[in-house]
């Protein structure tokens, strides 16, 4: 058995924090000392060392403990996703040395196409698939048809601007192919309807917490199970540098943040923001 203080002098997380974990219920001490002080098992170092790995992806603590808990889910099942997710940030930093050797070589003609032409006529075919009539026409009155809209698709999918953005949402994705498949076969409206709705019940419990400080675990929570639920429906792995661009807009007013307001109640819109950047530690 390890004490609270062994624990942090092995791990490097403060005491502070091993306390927080077991108030939220995410690592319960093994044991109790006569004395009431926490003790630790080689079962919940095992544990410890899964949460902190899933941490070091910025995976919310409300999440971690959704995950962890799964009956479904075995103790090698949960090694293997997070040894996936460990490849993934492998090749990402292996691709961002290649991209800095290149440079210090003078090789600065860095190619920046993520997607081939071939991609995006797959890309504009799914989404044109998934289009309702209503959609349809709308597009055909602006474009004055479908192939006018099939040229100004390809113009801006295209580009370097872009495909510039597609590396980003490749990180957000988690992968190139994810992405693409993503692309390719976007969710149906029933299972988007059915998480519309419960974005919607995350952000309407949200607005009842107005008015309370933004750093408490209640409200945090809410906002990890937001990102969960957005993650989900836009297939992302990591949705962080989402929230807090939808933080910053929010925070700004404007018409986001007015229809958050009409919908969910005055002051939602900036409550949200904070509360994003309390989540994020920002």
């Amino acid at each position: 058995m390890r004490t609270v203080k062994e624990v942090a002098e092995l791990t490097g997380i403060s005491v502070r924090t091993l306390h927080w974990y077991d108030e939220i219920g995410l690592l319960r001490p093994s044991a109790h000392s006569e004395a009431g002080y926490r003790l630790y098992d080689d079962k919940a170092m095992e544990r410890l060392q899964q949460i902190l790995f899933f941490r070091e992806f910025d995976v919310p603590l409300g999440t971690i403990r959704a995950v962890m808990d799964n009956p479904a889910l075995d103790t090698q099942a949960i090694w293997r996703t997070q040894r996936q997710m460990l490849v993934q940030k492998a090749a990402r930093l292996a691709r961002q040395i290649e991209g800095i050797d290149g440079i210090l070589k003078g090789e600065n003609d860095m190619d920046f196409e993520v997607f081939k032409r071939e991609d995006i006529e797959d890309f504009y075919r799914a989404q044109v698939a998934c289009m309702t009539p209503e959609v349809e026409r709308a597009i055909e009155e602006r474009f004055g048809g479908m192939e006018g809209y099939h040229d100004y698709f390809m113009e801006q999918a295209a580009g370097e601007q872009a495909q510039r953005e597609y590396q980003k949402m490749v990180e957000w994705y988690g992968g190139r192919e994810e992405m693409r498949e993503a692309l390719l076969h976007p969710q149906g409206t029933d299972i988007m309807r059915a998480y519309g709705s419960r974005i919607d019940a995350a952000i309407q419990k949200l607005a009842a917490k107005r008015g309370e400080d933004v750093g408490t675990f209640a409200v945090k929570e809410i906002i990890g199970e937001y990102e969960f639920l957005l993650r989900r429906l836009l297939r992302f792995k990591n949705a962080k540098e989402i929230l807090l661009r939808q933080a910053e807009t929010l925070g700004k007013g404007g018409e986001s943040a007015a229809r958050i307001d009409k919908r969910f109640g005055e002051g939602t819109a900036a409550f949200m923001a904070r509360a994003i950047g309390a989540f994020y530690g920002m």
